[in-house]
Order: structure tokens, then sequence, then C-alpha cells
């Protein structure tokens, strides 16, 4: 069953850095699905985990400032606003105006597909807005105190490991000294 719950978490973590990467480059929350990746395969890799760390928290402390005061909200709900008019701008596809110097096939490419994943992004935008807001507003991140949990939680990984290790290595130990006594008799 472990083997299990670890390959489905890589899996779900590879295809997410793999469509991340892909989402720089195409219409989509390219950075976030990335970092959602490395925040599933840090479960598995310790080297992924250092590298999730420092870009979490920077995450966190701008999404705390974010919400600190009225103007930033508001520009913040601007932005999400502007996420779901282009992608139903998109999604229409107008005709092209008359300054459009490229073939018309060009304005607008992709239609309701790439005006679905803006308006997604505008989505998963707000959400965060609203889980910054009710987690930071008035109680702005403290650096830190995250910054000694993750010491605390990377120490509780690594003492984990080494159990798990050990138990592996006893289990070799084991079917090694059954098989000793099988050849034996």
């Amino acid at each position: 069953m472990v083997a299990v719950k670890r390959l489905g978490l890589e899996i779900l973590g590879w295809t997410l850095v793999v469509l991340g990467i892909a989402a720089l480059f195409l219409p989509g929350p390219g950075l976030l699905t990335l970092f959602a990746g490395m925040v599933v395969l840090s479960q598995q890799y310790e080297w992924v985990e250092k590298r999730v760390d420092p870009v979490k928290r920077m995450a966190m402390e701008g999404a705390s400032r974010g919400v600190q005061t009225w103007p930033r909200v508001a520009t913040s709900l601007l932005g999400v606003s502007c996420l779901f008019g282009a992608g139903v701008l998109w999604g229409e596809h107008p005709p092209a105006p008359r300054w459009w110097l490229l073939d018309t096939e060009w304005w607008f490419i992709g239609g309701w597909g790439t005006g679905t994943t803006l308006i997604i992004s505008g989505l998963l935008a707000l959400a965060l807005l609203v889980y910054s807001f009710r987690r930071f507003r008035g109680n702005p991140y403290d650096h830190e105190a995250e910054q000694k949990r993750e010491a605390e939680r990377h120490a509780e990984r690594r003492r984990q490991r080494e159990l798990r290790r050990h138990e592996r290595a006893g289990h070799h130990e084991q079917s090694g000294l059954r098989e000793r006594q099988g050849h034996a008799a």
C-alpha cells in the first residue's frame, strides 16, 4: 500500500511539473502548477523540499503583504477581473480590428480553449486572494516562526526517513538470515 501511495504521488508530482512547464509557454497558471508539482514531490525527495521552502516563504510573504491594505486588495481584484474579462473576450473571439497587421487567424488564437484557461486562472487567483485575506489580513506572515516550523518539520522527516531505512535494513538482514539458514539445512 505504501508503494502504491508513493507511486501515485510521484506520478501526480511529475505530471504537475510537466504541465506547469508547458503552461509557462501556454496560457494558464504555469508557475502555480509547477510549484504544486514541486510541493507534491517534496513529500518524496529531500532535495525538492529544500527548494520548495524558500519559494513557499516568499509566496506567503507576498500574499500577506498583498492583503494588508485596501488599495492592494482592490488592485488584486482588478487583476482577477482582467483575467475573467480576457477569458470571456478570448472565448468570444471578436473580429480582428483594422490595425491588426497579422493574418486574422492569429487574432485571439485558441478560442474558448485559451479563454477557459484564463478564466480558470482567474478563479485560482480569486481563491488565493480569499485565502490570503482570511489568513493574513490584520495578522501578517511571521517569517521567523515559519523558518522554525520548517526546521522542525525537516528534522522530523529526516528522523522518519532514518527509521524507514533502518526498518528496511533490518528486514533485509532477516531475509538474508532466513536464506542462509535455509541453505544450511
